[in-house]
């Protein structure tokens, strides 16, 4: 089963398709989240109601990547370098669990600022609103 999920921040939205990884899955299941958003250079992350350990964590990201940062419980949506990064390369703060990537342009997260209302749900919910 594909898992595809629909990302809204106030004008930007996009959709991003989930691997069948258990944090993949930990996350469909807690779906919808809502949460304001926090910025870390190119990175926007917030936390949210799952708790999952490092699973084939990586220290390095790509761009459209979505991760998920076990010490603060948090979402990850990766668009661009962050303050930890050395050169072009994506560099969360610490190893982030993999677990989907943005179809699409990732860089229209670069609109979002902090603060604003982040809204996760399942692309075949929001379709039907």
């Amino acid at each position: 089963m594909t898992r595809r999920v629909s990302i809204r921040a106030s004008s930007v939205s996009a959709t991003a398709t989930l691997d069948d990884s258990r944090t993949a899955r930990a996350i469909w299941d807690a779906l919808p989240i809502e949460a304001p958003a926090n910025i870390w250079g190119a990175e926007i992350y917030f936390a949210i109601p799952v708790t999952m350990k490092e699973d084939g964590a990586r220290e390095v990201v790509d761009l459209g990547d979505l991760g998920y940062w076990p010490p603060g419980r948090a979402f990850c949506i990766f668009f661009g370098p962050t303050p930890a990064s050395d050169g072009s390369e994506i560099r969360p703060a610490s190893p982030v669990n993999v677990f989907g990537r943005v179809d699409g342009d990732a860089t229209v997260f670069r609109q979002v600022q902090a603060g604003t209302v982040i809204r996760l749900e399942r692309a075949e919910t929001a379709r039907s609103h």
